[in-house]
C-alpha cells in the first residue's frame, strides 16, 4: 500500500491547534501537579470500586446529610469530588484524541519509511547504472540498514 494517509488538516487548522494546545497549557500552568515516580507510588489512583466507593459516600450526603460523618470538611469533599469528575472527564477526552493524534503519527511514518526505502531501492539501481552522485548517497544509507548475520549457538553436552 502506497499513501495509506494523506494530510487533512489545512495550515489555519494547525495554527488554530497549536494556539488552542499553547491555552491550555498557559490555564494548567501552576494549577496541575506534576507527582515524582516516588510519590505516585505513594498515593496511588483510587480502582473502580474505590471510586464507586467514594460515590455513594458523595451521593449519602447529599440525600442524607444527617449521616455524614463531622469529621470531614465536606465543602473541601465536594470540590475535591467535582474537580476529580472535570479532570478525569477532561483527560478521557484528551487522551483519545492523543490516541488517534498518535494513530495519525504512526500513519504518516509508515507512508515515510515506505517512500524512503523505494527512494533507496532507485539509489541503489541507480548506482548499479553508474549515474553520478548515488554511489556515495548509498554508502552514506548503508548504515541505517544492519546487515549483520545472527549466529545461533547450540550447546552440545559431552558425556
Amino acid at each position: 500500500m502506497r499513501n495509506i494517509i494523506q494530510d487533512q488538516l489545512s495550515q489555519e487548522e494547525k495554527d488554530q491547534a497549536e494556539s488552542l494546545v499553547h491555552q491550555l497549557e498557559t490555564i494548567f500552568t501552576d494549577k496541575l501537579s506534576a507527582l515524582t515516580e516516588k510519590e505516585r507510588g505513594s498515593y496511588k489512583a483510587i480502582n473502580e470500586t474505590n471510586k464507586l466507593f467514594v460515590n455513594k459516600i458523595w451521593d449519602y450526603r447529599r440525600n442524607s446529610n444527617v449521616l455524614s460523618s463531622p469529621d470531614v470538611d465536606w465543602d473541601e469533599f465536594e470540590k475535591d469530588y467535582k474537580a476529580r469528575v472535570f479532570t478525569e472527564n477532561l483527560l478521557g477526552r484528551l487522551e483519545s484524541l492523543a490516541y488517534r493524534l498518535e494513530s495519525t503519527k504512526i500513519l504518516h511514518d509508515y507512508d515515510n519509511y515506505q517512500d524512503a526505502l523505494n527512494d533507496y531501492s532507485y539509489s541503489q539501481y541507480s548506482k548499479g547504472a553508474g549515474k553520478p552522485g548515488f554511489t556515495e548517497k548509498v554508502a552514506e544509507l548503508k548504515q541505517f540498514f544492519n546487515r549483520s548475520k545472527s549466529v545461533s549457538k547450540t550447546s552440545e553436552t559431552e558425556e
